[in-house]
C-alpha cells in the first residue's frame, strides 16, 4: 500500500518535501486563525442548525466568530451553484463548460468572485442573527473581517494547490475537521466515564464508541474506493497493441460525495430559521415537532431528501447521455451494447443501482449522529459518524494517491536515468 514512500526522504525528492512543508505551514496558519476571535464580536448562540456542517469545516471557527469563521464554505457553495448553472440553466455557463481549459478557467474565476460575494452576505446575515444589540457599523466591520478571512483562506488554498500537496480548498476543510476531532473524544470520555453511567458501564460505552468510530472509518474507506468498472473496447485499438490490457469506465458507489447531505441539511433547517424570524409561537412549535430532523417525521424527511439529492446530483454530474456521446466520439463501445441510446440506458441503469447503495450509505452516515445523540444524551459536540469523517477520508485518499503517484513516477525516472 505504501509503495514508493520509502524514498520520500531521498535527495531526489527534496522538492516534494518542500511541498509538504508548505502545505503543513499553510494548514498551521489556518488552524491558528480559527482560534482568533474577532475582538468586538459579542455573540450569543443557541443552535447553528444547518450551519453545523460549515462550523465543522472551519474547525469550530464559525461558532466562536473567528477571523476564519466562514473558512472556504462560501467558495464551496459558489462551486455548487456554478455546477448547477452549467446544466443548460444559463447558456453562457454551458458554453464555458464546452470550451475546455479556457472555459474552466473563466468558470473558476467567476466562482471565486461569487464566493467572496456570498461570504459577505453570509457574514452579514450571521451578524444579524447572532450579534444581539450590535450596531450596523459593528456588523459591517465584522462582516468585512470575516470576508477578508475567507479571501485569505482561498489564497492559502491556491498556494497549497500550486506549491504544496493536494487540493488546497479540500486540505483546509480537512484541517478544520481534524482540528475539531479531539473535542469529540474528550467530550465522549467526559460524558461516559465522568458522567452518570458509572465507571464500569462508562468505560464499556466509551470503548464501544472508539471501536465503532474506527469501523465507520474503515467502512467509509471501502465505500470511497469501491467502484463498478464497465468494460470498454475501442474500434481502432487492439488488445495486443496495448499488452492485452482492457479499458474500463469506472463509476464510484458514492459519486455525489457529501453534497446530498449538505442540501438536505439546509432544506430541513430553513423552516426553523424562517419561523424564528417571524416569532409566531404556533409556527415554531409546528416546525420543532414535525420538521426539525431530530424528530421522527423530520428525520424521515431528512432521509428522503438525502436519497433524492443523491440521485439528482449524481445524474447531474455523471450525465449518461454525455458519457455515451463522449464514448462514441472516441470510437469506444460497451461489448454487447449498441452505441447511442442503448449505451446511455446501460450506463444509466448501472449508475442508478450504484446510487441506491451510495444513498443508503449516506443515510446511515448522516443518521448515526442524530440517533447517537438522542440515545445517549451527550453534548452536541460529541457525535459518531457524520459527514465530517466522509470528507476527511475522501480528501486523505486523494492526497495519498497524488503523493504515491508522484513518488512512484520519480522513482521510475531516477531508475531510467541510472540505467542510462
Amino acid at each position: 500500500m505504501f509503495r514508493g514512500f520509502s524514498g520520500l526522504f531521498s535527495k531526489e525528492n527534496k522538492d516534494l518535501r518542500k511541498r509538504i512543508y508548505i502545505t503543513l505551514f499553510c494548514l498551521g496558519i489556518f488552524c491558528l486563525g480559527t482560534t482568533i476571535t474577532i475582538p468586538w464580536a459579542s455573540v450569543v448562540y443557541e443552535e447553528l442548525g444547518f450551519l453545523e456542517i460549515f462550523n465543522l469545516m472551519s474547525g469550530g471557527g464559525l461558532k466562536s466568530f473567528s477571523i476564519f469563521a466562514l473558512g472556504v464554505s462560501p467558495y464551496i457553495t459558489a462551486s455548487i451553484i456554478t455546477q448547477l448553472l452549467q446544466m443548460d440553466i444559463i447558456p453562457y455557463f454551458k458554453e464555458l463548460k464546452d470550451q475546455g481549459y479556457v472555459g474552466r478557467q473563466k468558470i473558476n474565476k467567476i466562482t471565486r468572485y461569487l464566493g467572496i460575494i456570498l461570504a459577505f452576505a453570509q457574514a452579514y446575515v450571521l451578524c444579524i442573527f447572532y450579534m444581539k444589540g450590535a450596531g450596523v457599523y459593528t456588523m459591517l466591520k465584522t462582516s468585512l473581517v470575516m470576508t477578508a478571512g475567507t479571501a485569505f483562506c482561498l489564497w492559502m488554498g491556491d498556494q497549497i494547490t500550486n506549491k504544496g500537496i493536494g487540493n488546497g480548498q479540500s486540505m483546509l476543510i480537512l484541517a478544520g475537521i481534524i482540528q475539531s476531532m479531539p473535542g469529540v473524544f474528550t467530550g465522549a470520555y467526559n460524558g461516559f466515564i465522568n458522567g452518570s453511567y458509572g465507571m464500569g458501564l462508562g468505560i464499556t460505552f466509551f470503548s464501544l464508541f472508539v471501536i465503532t468510530y474506527i469501523l465507520i472509518i474503515v467502512g467509509i474507506i471501502w465505500i470511497q474506493l469501491a467502484e463498478r468498472r464497465i468494460p470498454i473496447q475501442y474500434a481502432n485499438r487492439t488488445n495486443s497493441a496495448y499488452g492485452a490490457q482492457a479499458s474500463f469506465l469506472p463509476i464510484k458507489i458514492n459519486s455525489a460525495g457529501v453534497i446530498p447531505v449538505i442540501f438536505a441539511s439546509i432544506l430541513t433547517s430553513i423552516p426553523a430559521t424562517i419561523v424564528q424570524l417571524t416569532g409566531k409561537e404556533a409556527a415554531i412549535n409546528f416546525v420543532n415537532k414535525y420538521i426539525v430532523y431530530t424528530t421522527p417525521t423530520g428525520f424521515l424527511l431528512y432521509v428522503v431528501l438525502i436519497v433524492f439529492f443523491g440521485y439528482f446530483y449524481t445524474f447531474m454530474v455523471m450525465n449518461p447521455d454525455e458519457m455515451s456521446k463522449n464514448l462514441n466520439e472516441r470510437g469506444g463501445y460497451i461489448p454487447g451494447t449498441r452505441p447511442g441510446e442503448d449505451t446511455s440506458a446501460y450506463i444509466s441503469n448501472s449508475l442508478g443501482k450504484l446510487t441506491i447503495v451510495g444513498s443508503v450509505f449516506l443515510v446511515i452516515l448522516a443518521g448515526l449522529p442524530i440517533l447517537f445523540s438522542s440515545i445517549f444524551k451527550l453534548p452536541a459536540t460529541v457525535s459518531i459518524g457524520g459527514t465530517g469523517i466522509l470528507i476527511v477520508v475522501g480528501v486523505a485518499i486523494e492526497t495519498y494517491k497524488q503523493m504515491e503517484s508522484s513518488l512512484v513516477s520519480r522513482s521510475y525516472k531516477a531508475r531510467r536515468k541510472r540505467l542510462g
